[in-house]
């Protein structure tokens, strides 16, 4: 094999790729290979994220009343909270969707005993009136009440577009997503940073395991989006050898 100025020739063949479609080339597989390793990434914080909820959802639970817990280090926790619910101050959080329905999730705050804070509760799920200018009746909510739960950040609503509460001043809030900056400005007393989603701990285990069903295709997925962008990358290497490479043909220089 030799190098010639019109390009190296192994054998009978001459691979002579041209400047143009070497440059377009690079850039591409570049972008390729950058796709697939970032793919890769993203399987990992999968993983990640799947081993921090698996061990927090198997640690012990908490006692909100005698601990102060937030979303940073205690997301996914098993806890408890025992007070009064602020029922004259509830959140609708609005565009939620269950069992094919439109509606709202319900997030009352709960007046913790013997601390001057308290919980979001997102107690459940109630589909809108016949009308949006019409809020619907609300679950009753016992006080005292002893709720128990997972520590969660709440419900997705996507986009964050405009404030996040109407502009009503009557309760109950409809909100277009959580914000608790301004859900504490609402409130004379101090809320914490999470929504704790009210269930039965003696089916935490149930709960778990759909959480893990839920997720256990999200890093083989990512992986598998990873091998197709570098499938890709080969796949144009290919091209780009083939298409630049020619047979030699006769009185060409060897």
């Amino acid at each position: 094999m030799t190098n010639a100025r019109r390009g190296i020739r192994i054998g009978g063949w001459v691979f002579a790729p041209g400047l143009l479609p070497t440059l377009v080339y690079g850039v591409l597989l570049v972008l390729l290979i950058g796709l697939g390793q970032w793919q890769l990434d993203r399987a990992a914080e999968k993983r990640t994220a799947l081993a921090d909820k698996a061990a927090a959802t198997d640690a012990p639970v908490m006692a909100l009343n005698d601990r102060a817990a937030s979303l940073a280090r205690h997301e996914y926790r098993r806890a408890t909270a025992e007070g009064r619910y602020d029922t004259d101050h509830q959140f609708l959080l609005d565009n939620q969707v269950q069992d094919g329905r439109i509606g709202y999730r319900v997030l009352t705050p709960l007046r913790l005993s013997g601390r001057d804070a308290a919980v979001l509760v997102q107690r459940g799920f109630v589909p809108i009136a016949d009308s949006r200018q019409t809020l619907p009746e609300l679950p009753p909510a016992e006080s005292p009440a002893r709720v128990s739960g997972r520590i969660e950040s709440g419900p997705s609503v996507g986009m964050r577009l405009g404030d996040a509460a109407d502009g009503r001043g009557d309760w109950p809030r409809r909100l277009q997503y959580i914000d608790f900056e301004a859900m504490n400005a609402m409130l004379d007393y101090p809320l914490s940073d999470y929504v704790l989603v009210e269930g039965s701990l003696t089916t935490d285990a149930v709960a778990r395991r759909s959480d893990r069903d839920a997720w256990r295709f999200g890093p083989e997925r990512h992986q598998g989006y990873a091998v197709q962008w570098f499938s890709l990358a080969a796949a144009l290497t290919l091209i780009w050898l083939v298409v630049n490479t020619r047979r030699q043909t006769r009185g060409e220089s060897t």
